[in-house]
């Protein structure tokens, strides 16, 4: 049985793709399966890209807050 994809890490997630891609490469699989296997593939890719985009706009947050706003002076002496 198949882990819930929203239960699993980044990494799980990354490592069953990665299987799942070199299981499509090897033309090994069956018909069905290999069809199986791809929508299983593009549902983990959009939850991947979902987690990716979702830290990336968190990172973009937090650099903003670093940021000085406009007309706020900066203390670049070094103590």
């Amino acid at each position: 049985m198949e882990n819930k994809i929203e239960d699993m890490s980044f990494k799980e997630g990354l490592m069953e793709l990665d299987s799942i891609v070199k299981a499509l490469e090897s033309n090994q699989l069956e018909l069905e399966q290999s069809i199986e296997s791809y929508e299983r593939g593009v549902a983990l890719l959009g939850a991947l890209k979902k987690r990716l985009d979702t830290a990336q706009q968190k990172v973009t947050v937090l650099m903003g807050e670093l940021q000085p706003d406009e007309g706020d002076e900066v203390d670049t002496r070094l103590s």
